[in-house]
């Protein structure tokens, strides 16, 4: 008998942010026992194997499947184990069925910008009812649980707000020389602000002196966009498209970085700003949403949608290497009061309450 069921059914093979958060805090709920449902076995954990074919590698068959998984075959699995509570660290469980969970909630980005698209049905439709159902509700920060109010009446009483970490033996400082290069680093969706990024980028005065690098997947829906808008500022030969850069290799290209600039104008939590400021590196980000719970007072927060201060923060930390020293010294400090164990001890102490 398992108590405590853990659905890793989503786990990608290219890891964003929400598996980074499932990976890192898996191995602080063992005190719990639980029973990881898990397509690949992970080492010193109860598994049960599910289909290898339920994550967002697959697209959108992938959630498709993964969504059918979740409502006719976890129960199953859920009485045959005889669970008392399941924990799924995304918004999903099986709804109208006798499996009690708890949920995690990263974002409503979905619903803040809606467009025509399979994830705001999913927002708008599934999301609530897995929520009015869960037993509570953990999310990553005060915003997203503002917003799990505001777009879905929850009290905020079912909702505890837990911060995430990083991996301090992964992001730290490495010393390495600077190089003239802003850094961006995630998907290139329009809430994302890359394109007043960019048009802030062309009117610092000395910008020929300096690359703007964007790492993150080519988008056959965005990237032509952002080509074009580069094309017409005449930079392109300063902004170089990186494409998805594997986690092995972000530590040296942000510890290179003069500065990451992460003006997004929504985020449930922001794991590059904290990346960065773990290894060093100076950060402009948004002064809404999470991102100053995040970032504290260890980086430079701008309006975003106020180009003409991003750029404003980007020359102040291109002319200045005092700003660049003192960012550095603030956000090492603020990078450490962060970590998975915290999370995870914060994380434990929810589930326990309802096993």
């Amino acid at each position: 008998m398992s108590q405590l069921l853990v659905n890793l059914a989503f786990v990608s093979n290219k890891p964003t942010g929400i598996t980074t958060y499932a990976s890192n805090l898996i191995p602080h709920l063992e005190k719990l026992q639980p029973t990881l449902l898990s397509a690949r076995p992970i080492e010193d954990s109860a598994c049960y194997p599910v289909a290898p074919n339920l994550t967002p590698d697959e697209g959108s068959k992938g959630h498709f499947r993964r969504l059918r998984w979740t409502q006719f075959q976890l129960p199953q699995i859920y009485k045959q184990l005889r669970s008392h509570l399941l924990f799924s660290p995304i918004p999903e469980a099986p709804l109208f069925t006798n499996c009690r969970y708890i949920v995690t909630v990263h974002d409503l980005i979905p619903l803040r910008f809606a467009k025509k698209s399979p994830l705001t049905l999913y927002s708008r439709y599934y999301v609530p009812q897995v929520l009015a159902q869960a037993q509570h509700i953990i999310c990553n920060s005060t915003a997203t649980a503002q917003d799990i109010t505001r777009f879905f009446g929850v009290a905020a009483s079912k909702i505890t707000p837990i911060l995430l970490a990083h991996d301090e033996q992964h992001f730290r400082w490495l010393d390495l020389p600077k190089q003239n290069y802003f850094l961006y680093i995630g998907r290139q969706d329009p809430y994302k602000n890359l394109q007043r990024t960019i048009a802030a980028f062309a009117t610092i005065p000395n910008c020929r002196d300096y690359q703007l690098w964007l790492a993150g997947s080519f988008d056959s829906r965005y990237t032509p966009t952002l080509k074009a808008l580069i094309d017409n500022l005449g930079i392109t030969e300063q902004v170089k498209f990186l494409d998805y850069v594997p986690y092995s290799q972000l530590p040296v290209i942000i510890n290179g970085a003069i500065a990451l600039v992460f003006p997004s104008l929504w985020e449930g939590f922001g794991f590059p700003v904290l990346e960065a400021m773990a290894c060093g590196t100076p950060v402009i980000t948004s002064n809404i949403s999470s991102l100053p719970e995040v970032a504290g007072n260890a980086a430079l927060l701008v309006d975003p949608y106020n180009t003409e201060e991003i750029s404003a923060a980007m020359q102040e930390i291109a002319n200045s290497e005092q700003m660049r020293s003192h960012l550095r010294e603030l956000g090492l400090t603020r990078a450490s009061e962060f970590s998975w164990e915290k999370t995870g001890q914060a994380t434990v102490k929810v589930l326990s309450q309802y096993l």
